[in-house]
């Protein structure tokens, strides 16, 4: 059926609450929740609105194409992996980084072809790399960052070392802005309005520290046969209200800013991600929040004073779509709540007061098998630390990569 001619070019538009509160903490800056209005505001002409933000759609497109999307794999179902990477725009470059088996059964072959196959017939820009890659190890002691080596001098594991891989990989193929999605999320749909949310805080916050967070609508359960949208987890209910408590102790107006604690869902310029030091296991998100103060709310000492003359912007947007992925017990829920909570404790701005706060918190939350002091966690320092240049001639020369397909 032949398509009528056009008009005219016309673009559809976002449109999203401009942020109403603001806490500012030396040069950072944490605006509050932001709501999507419309996902498409369709064509036509709109009245002016001073609360409204009227994202256009190629100015999406435009920040997409300069975004890499990475995708942290571990012994996912493959049709979940493929329904991550349905929902992802296809302006943006996607790095899958997979730390599945080699062995007995190779899982990362599997995902290999799988996404072989997906990327034939759409025709994505695509990168596949496993964690494990003798390369990827070499470039890391190459560039004088071992701290991500284990023993036999390979990346360890860990979805925290997959993301460091992430964002190097992003900085080697000259992208600008870096966003993170789990590949164990049920809906495409949710996927593809994180990435458009990405794009939209980055047009609202053009800055090059900007930082973008996703808070979900809502998260689906089954209670007694019935759906219930539950609008927190327990792993965000623990970390939000600890950063805001610390927030007030330095502030002195208690606040309820922070929504973000444990945001898997986000996204960040590269240039700042490469300045933050990056913690392992379940504290990773949370722990941006802390490394960000430390380095920028002015608290602590500097030997550097134009750091703190650098505007960093938390941006935080709720979605709109439901947000569903595997269930993994309350042990692993636990998991979280305990490692979020040790980096704030452990944290040098930390004062004694939210410690013994966060100390009942972990005595209500485990009973009699509280520690006496919450562990600490693993945390690597800022990729800044890194030989940038050593690392990417690594990547060129030496690393073995397993890619789908990488177009310019």
């Amino acid at each position: 059926i032949p398509r009528p001619p056009r008009a005219g070019k016309t673009h559809r538009i976002m449109r999203l609450e401009i942020p109403r509160d603001c806490e500012r903490i030396g040069s950072l800056q944490i605006y509050g929740l932001q709501k999507v209005y419309e996902l498409d505001g369709g064509t036509g002409p709109h009245e002016n609105d001073s609360m409204v933000e009227r994202v256009p759609g190629e100015v999406l497109h435009d920040r997409m194409r300069e975004m890499a999307i990475v995708v942290p794999v571990k012994n996912e179902r493959l049709k979940l992996i493929e329904g991550v990477l349905v929902g992802i725009p296809s302006p943006c470059q996607v790095i899958v980084v997979s730390n599945s088996p080699r062995g007995p059964v190779d899982r990362f072959g599997l995902e290999k072809e799988a996404l072989e196959n997906f990327g034939r017939f759409t025709g994505k820009k695509i990168l596949v790399v496993h964690q494990k890659d003798p390369g990827l190890a070499q470039a890391f002691g190459n560039a004088g960052y071992e701290h991500l080596l284990d023993e036999t001098g390979i990346v360890r594991s860990g979805k925290a070392e997959g993301m460091i891989v992430g964002t190097l990989l992003s900085k080697w193929l000259g992208k600008k802005y870096l966003g993170f999605v789990d590949s164990d999320n049920y809906f495409p749909g949710a996927v593809q309005e994180y990435v458009n949310e990405y794009a939209a805080g980055f047009a609202m916050n053009p800055g090059k520290n900007t930082f973008v967070r996703i808070s979900w609508h809502s998260k689906p359960k089954v209670m007694e046969n019935n759906l219930f949208f539950a609008k927190w987890g327990r792993s965000s209910v623990n970390s939000n209200a600890m950063l805001n408590r610390l927030l007030t102790q330095f502030s002195g107006f208690e606040t309820e800013i922070v929504k973000t604690g444990n945001a898997g869902e986000h996204a960040l310029t590269v240039d700042l991600a490469l300045k933050l030091e990056y913690a392992a296991g379940y504290a990773v998100e949370t722990h941006h929040y802390m490394n960000l103060l430390e380095q920028y709310g002015g608290i602590l000492e500097t030997t550097d004073p134009d750091v703190l003359r650098e505007k960093v912007t938390i941006c935080q947007i709720e979605s709109r779509n439901p947000h569903m992925h595997e269930s993994k017990g309350d042990d692993h829920v636990e998991d979280m709540i305990d490692a979020s909570l040790s980096v704030i404790y452990h944290s040098p701005i930390c004062p004694e007061l939210l410690k013994r706060e966060i100390m009942d918190n972990v005595r209500a939350r485990r009973g009699e098998a509280a520690p006496a002091e919450v562990a600490p966690v693993r945390v690597y320092p800022s990729l800044s630390e890194l030989n940038l240049d050593e690392f990417m001639a690594g990547c060129d020369a030496s690393l073995n990569f397993n890619a789908v397909t990488v177009r310019a």
